[in-house]
């Protein structure tokens, strides 16, 4: 099978397709190059040419998965993400001295489930190792907690969370929280 003709017949159908996935032309046309590349590397693979189009077209998807990959790596950093820089998370905000007596007034076993994975930075997989549970029933069961954690902080103070659900503002409700 010759490569020019494979090319030539079905690459309106490729950049159609690109263009049905990929919205910045440019990135279409970069990957387009990466499917020829492929298909140039690959094509003593394909066995019969009834083939070819579901071979096309699967390279193709698996070039915009890649491309999709990559581009939720490339993240470009806002000031959000590097408010944390000086210092510790619990270094910083007023509430950081609320945080360990507030967890400890949940349940001892979710209690320690928050303090393991949220203050000690312990792994969740490890933790459900430790604990002879299924690494999702843990994620789970830290997810509850640390709803019932929320409960708890908002039953002492209104909480004003920035997009990332992270404490930019506080104010207690009363004069006098019982917990920290």
């Amino acid at each position: 099978m010759d490569i020019e003709s494979i090319w030539q017949a079905y690459i309106a159908k490729l950049k159609g397709f690109l263009h049905s996935k990929v919205s910045n032309p440019d990135d279409v046309d970069d990957l387009l190059q990466e499917i020829l590349i492929k298909i140039h590397q690959h094509v003593g693979t394909l066995n019969t040419e009834e083939k070819l189009k579901p071979w096309l077209f699967t390279i193709a998807r698996n070039v915009i998965i890649d491309f999709y990959r990559q581009q939720g790596r490339r993240r470009d950093l806002t000031e959000d993400d590097l408010w944390y820089e000086s210092g510790s998370i619990l270094d910083q905000h007023p509430l950081s001295d609320c945080i360990e007596p507030i967890i400890k007034g949940l349940p001892s076993d979710v209690a320690m489930l928050l303090i393991a994975v949220d203050l000690e930075g312990k792994s969740q997989k490890k933790c459900a190792q430790e604990l002879g549970i299924s690494y999702s029933a843990l994620k789970s069961r830290v997810q509850r907690g640390r709803v019932q954690l929320r409960s708890l902080f908002e039953s002492c103070c209104h909480l004003e969370l920035d997009r990332h659900g992270n404490v930019i503002e506080y104010q207690t409700k009363s004069t006098f929280c019982q917990r920290c």
